[in-house]
């Protein structure tokens, strides 16, 4: 009975580790590739799974994990798993030196995120998945900096993307993996090319900065010339219109004054009763006028200036006289008989100076 009840323990004791065993409990957004025999068999899914122990086992694969070193520096570690993870994933691949169409040597860190679609192929299709991932991204990403300058690989940085992650892409689809996009990390040129595009691009902005100034000068300059121009425009325009306005008012003056001369010469005319031509009047006093003018001096000239025609002047004169007389003797009574003529007498000349 001893012997019958060690042996019914020790069967009791392995069906529950057999059983413990071929419980597989699976996490989300994970999977296990199960082979019976050394041939696959199936992909678990996610949550409880049973398998036959001994006989079906789960593949192991190879995985890359980063952990930080105990001076803090990342450490990129390479164990065996048997569980996949489907979550995107992102590789941070160690920098690698390039050379560009120009021959110049850079540095470039690219950053790969990819996601296994198809966990059987990315097990039977490839041997160490994240590695071959890596040397493939290398040797395109030099393919691809080979073709450009320098200074395309600097500001091309979406171009290189996106084409880095088609060809990932197409390459990886046999394997099982979907490459979602690659990023350009770092980009290191060396330390004198580093120099001379500090340099030229210290030039660079000194020249964009005399350009501006330059420019800022010319729109002042125009600005200026466009200002005085307007202000002379427009004081033109304020002269023209003061003389259009000076011109008429003096027209109005003009027109003015000969309708008072002409008024004073009707009202001269009219007090003369025709026996002076109001016109011969108004020159002969004009002349007068005009000769007390020139023959005005000090008080110490000895000079007497007579005009040209002093007879002329004389004889105006001598007409004033007598129609003033005569409207004297208009005005008083009169001392002659009607009908009797007296003789005018001219007055006498005043002998004439030099």
């Amino acid at each position: 009975m001893d012997f019958l009840q060690t042996v019914l323990i020790v069967l009791i004791i392995a069906l529950i580790v057999f059983a413990f065993l071929g419980f597989k409990i699976v996490r989300h957004s994970e999977t296990m590739v199960i082979e019976r025999l050394g041939r696959y068999d199936r992909t678990l899914q996610s949550g409880i799974n049973i398998i036959w122990p001994i006989v079906d086992r789960a593949r192991t694969v190879h995985w890359r994990h980063t952990e930080n070193g105990s001076d803090g520096r990342p450490m990129t570690i390479t164990r065996a798993i048997t569980r996949i993870d489907l979550r995107e994933t992102v590789y941070d691949f160690p920098r690698q030196n390039v050379i560009t169409r120009d021959n110049v040597s850079i540095l470039i860190n690219a950053l790969v995120y990819f996601q296994i679609n198809d966990p059987m192929k990315a097990v039977y299709e490839i041997n160490n998945l994240p590695d071959a991932i890596e040397k493939l991204t290398q040797t395109t990403l030099r393919n691809i900096i080979g073709e450009l300058d320098l200074d395309e690989s600097l500001v091309s940085r979406d171009t290189v993307n996106k084409k880095l992650g088609l060809i990932l892409d197409e390459a990886t689809h046999k394997w099982g993996v979907k490459v979602n996009r690659v990023e350009l990390q770092d980009i290191t040129p060396p330390a004198d090319v580093q120099h001379a595009m500090e340099k030229q691009m210290r030039a660079e902005r000194e020249r964009r900065a005399q350009i501006l100034s330059a420019e800022g000068f010319k729109g002042a300059a125009i600005l200026e010339a466009e200002g005085i121009r307007e202000a002379q425009i427009h004081k033109a325009e304020g002269e023209k219109a003061a003389n259009i306005l000076r011109a008429e008012g003096e027209a109005q003056a003009i027109e003015r004054l000969a309708a008072a001369q002409s008024s004073a010469l009707t009202q001269v005319g009219a007090s003369l009763s025709g026996q002076t031509d109001p016109a011969a009047f108004l020159i002969a006093m004009r002349y007068v006028d005009t000769l007390k003018d020139i023959s005005s001096g000090g008080a110490g000239s000895k000079l007497v200036y007579l005009p040209y025609e002093a007879t002329g002047i004389l004889g105006a004169l001598g007409g004033i006289k007598d129609l003033f007389q005569q409207s004297d003797a208009s005005n008083a009574q009169p001392t002659t008989p009607p009908g009797t003529r007296t003789a005018r007498q001219a007055p006498p000349l005043p002998p004439a100076g030099t």
